[in-house]
């Protein structure tokens, strides 16, 4: 008897074989081709690193051909050409060098065990503001999001305007569309990246893999918890009063009121000019002050007298020999001790003669 458990599970470290030209002698029978449009700015890229694709093509014996005049790049089979699957591994290629991913990881898409996806994101998201917020939340702060999660799904993840291109195992791209997919559904990825360590963890256990996963994981609750925006200008109730408010006063109560409005023409003009003439007169004399400033002499600060030096001190010659000859002993490279007697003792002895 078998369990079935094990019928189901491959065993580790098994690969399945590779593709040789015994499989298929005979070769292809058509001509294949496929053509990609790339950006300028892709153009200096791809003028250095064309050799390059040429050459690992050329190992697969498909022809890679760039047009710089109209911006594409053509991938075609050959008579030599045994692998069917090879022109479709060449048009990931082209693709991937279209969306600014290096050749150093594009030429891994050549490998059997390696895949690609390119997810599109641009029109998942309405506004372009939070559109731009989500994408950034992918990356994270200085790539930290995005490298995390390249660790844990063993693929390279490039992200390039809208689109978000995928390069590793199949099982790895599978949880890499997933977390961009809920990143741009307003899901922050550290959710899914916690997921992803706990699994990863878990797959060690040789216990475990025949078994549901799902008490393990963690479960997190959506809380919509929309903040109600206040605004700027706060409208204040008054309060209710039945009389209606009272009506504002014209220009000819007011003048009734001061007693202008008796007066005769001449009259009113000479009060208008007499207040031009108030007006004008405290003009000048705001002026005239302005003015008068600059006049004004500043304030002289108090003489400070400077105390005369001390005098009475005598200078000790005596000490002041003791601290050079102790600070010779200190200083490195100093004489010895017998050496400097020696040129006291000449010292003494030139001056005793003169």
């Amino acid at each position: 008897a078998v369990d079935e458990s094990e019928l189901l599970t491959v065993p580790d470290g098994w690969k399945e074989p590779a593709f040789t030209r015994e499989d298929n002698p005979k070769g292809l029978l058509e001509e294949s081709s496929f053509a990609t449009l790339f950006p300028k700015y892709r153009e200096a890229y791809l003028k250095e690193c064309w050799p390059l694709v040429q050459k690992a093509l050329g190992e697969h014996y498909v022809n890679a051909a760039l047009d710089l005049i109209e911006g594409s790049m053509t991938v075609t089979t050959t008579k030599k050409t045994f692998d069917p699957y090879a022109i479709i591994r060449a048009r990931d290629l082209i693709k991937l060098l279209a969306r600014s991913v290096p050749f150093e990881q594009v030429f891994r898409i050549l490998q059997d065990d390696v895949a690609c996806d390119i997810i599109k994101i641009g029109s998942l998201v309405r506004k372009r503001e939070t559109f731009i917020k989500r994408r950034a939340r992918l990356l994270g702060p200085k790539g930290s999001t995005l490298k995390a999660l390249e660790l844990l799904t063993n693929c390279y993840i490039m992200v390039q305007g809208n689109t978000v291109s995928a390069l590793g195992p199949f099982s790895g791209l599978k949880e890499v569309r997933k977390v961009v997919l809920d990143t741009m559904k307003n899901i922050h990825p550290i959710y899914n990246i916690k997921t992803l360590m706990i699994k990863r963890e878990l797959a060690k256990d040789p216990e475990l893999r025949t078994q549901s996963w799902e008490r393990f994981l963690p479960k997190f609750k959506r809380k919509n918890l929309k903040k109600r925006k206040e605004p700027k200008k706060k409208n204040t109730k008054k309060e209710y009063t039945p009389f209606p408010p009272p009506q504002p006063e014209s220009q000819i109560d007011k003048e009734l009121a001061s007693g202008e409005y008796f007066l005769k023409e001449r009259q009113k003009k000479r009060k208008q000019m007499e207040e031009i003439k108030a007006k004008q007169a405290d003009a000048i004399k705001r002026r005239q002050e302005e003015r008068n400033k600059a006049f004004i002499p500043p304030k002289e600060k108090p003489v400070v007298k400077t105390k005369k030096a001390s005098t009475e001190k005598k200078i000790d010659i005596e000490a002041i020999k003791e601290k050079v000859k102790n600070a010779k002993k200190k200083k490195l490279g100093a004489l010895p001790e017998e050496e400097v007697k020696l040129k006291m003792a000449a010292d003494e002895k030139k001056k005793k003669k003169k």
